[in-house]
């Protein structure tokens, strides 16, 4: 499996070949995601922007993910997760996005959604798709294995 820097490396590659930039719409990593390909120097030739958007109310706001879509789902769904990755696309530039929402833990988790669940989406020419996942381990590693979940499904799904 890639590490992450390999991960981005490949990536960014991949999206200047094509002359595609990415935006990411992140909960659950607080912004791991941009970080981890913003330390890559060059990336604002593919990295146009990236969301933070920890609360409710900054999905809603900067997403445009609709407040009853998220009091109907909860914000860990997949109703969401797709709702973020399209509002990354429609309030961007980018024609790639990855949205995660998830529950990292130790706290927050109930018998629906354990610690460890994170929603993806990403939102593509072809498409937005979405997946659920279950990490293992503290809150570090929930957040580290959805980075890598996160860049490795971009790259799977690059037009």
């Amino acid at each position: 499996m890639m590490g992450t820097t390999g991960l981005v490396e490949a990536l960014a590659h991949e999206l200047k070949s094509r002359g595609l930039m990415m935006a990411t719409a992140e909960s659950c990593t607080g912004g791991l995601i941009a970080g981890a390909c913003t330390d890559l120097s060059g990336s604002s030739d593919w990295f146009e922007r990236g969301f933070v958007t920890y609360s409710n109310a900054a999905k809603t706001e900067l997403l445009g993910v609709p407040a009853k879509l998220i009091e109907r789902h909860g914000a860990v769904s997949e109703a969401v997760a797709r709702a973020m990755a399209a509002g990354a696309l429609a309030h961007s530039p980018a024609r790639m996005a990855v949205a995660v929402t998830g529950v990292a833990g130790p706290t927050g988790g109930s018998a629906d959604k354990p610690v460890g669940t994170v929603w993806f989406g990403w939102a593509t020419p072809a498409g937005t798709f979405t997946e659920c996942r279950r990490f293992d381990g503290d809150r570090a590693a929930v957040r580290a294995a959805t980075v890598q979940h996160a860049l490795t499904g971009l790259l799977q799904r690059l037009p």
